[in-house]
């Protein structure tokens, strides 16, 4: 396999290339589990609804109110989700506080404010200040869209727990390392700290039996 011309961004071929240098880098970030699935989100307003509902929550819970949302409009676009009242959006999963934050986005989207297309030719410090000016959007929720929805390589979502426990099981330490720690073990999987967090997130299901239900619920 020959290195992808541009390995910045994630496409399958860079995916399995980072894969294959992290198996070679650090024997301690490869799962027994075998290769994880390509997880990801799409860009754009529904990225944003994903990224937001994934806020201190399983991945499975994330999911299947999301599944829910896009079985009650007929498009997961601004405008359908804002003709969602409170009771609807309850309903689907949406707390009091994620309804708010979405709702802001969708408008300043509808208002022409927030251009999320804007976010792609940036950088990732540029691209994650830039969601971080956002309301309900701090620096792990940047980090998943920018991961997940836009598909970079070398994103890591600082403070994720699971990523915390899988090193510790991986690696074998006593206790789980603290997030500093933690950034600094995943330094040294620069660039490509994304697909080692798409690792560890793997191990982290299905060491606890939950890969099945989430596989089915990102098709």
């Amino acid at each position: 396999m020959s290195k992808p011309s541009n390995p910045t961004i994630l496409t399958d071929e860079t995916y399995h290339w980072g894969i294959s240098e992290l198996s070679v880098q650090d024997s301690d970030v490869v799962s027994r589990w075998g290769h994880p699935p390509f997880w990801s989100h799409a860009p754009g307003f529904p990225g944003i609804v994903i990224a937001i509902l994934s806020q201190q929550v399983s991945l499975e819970s994330a999911r299947t109110s999301f599944t829910r949302l896009e079985n009650s409009i007929s498009t997961v676009h601004p405008e359908e989700f804002l003709s969602l009242d409170d009771g609807k959006l309850r309903a689907i999963g949406f707390s009091r506080q994620k309804a708010s934050y979405v709702r802001g986005v969708a408008r300043g989207i509808k208002a022409g404010k927030i251009d999320l297309e804007a976010l792609e030719p940036m950088d990732n410090d540029d691209a994650r200040k830039s969601l971080m000016e956002l309301r309900g959007i701090g620096a792990w929720t940047a980090d998943t869209y920018l991961l997940f929805s836009l598909r970079r390589s070398d994103v890591w979502p600082s403070g994720d727990l699971a990523l915390a426990k899988s090193i510790q099981e991986l690696m074998k330490l006593p206790t789980t390392p603290c997030s500093k720690e933690v950034d600094r073990i995943a330094y040294n999987w620069r660039p490509w700290r994304a697909v080692a967090a798409r690792i560890l997130w793997h191990h982290y299901l299905c060491s606890r039996g939950r890969f099945a239900s989430v596989s089915h619920l990102y098709g």
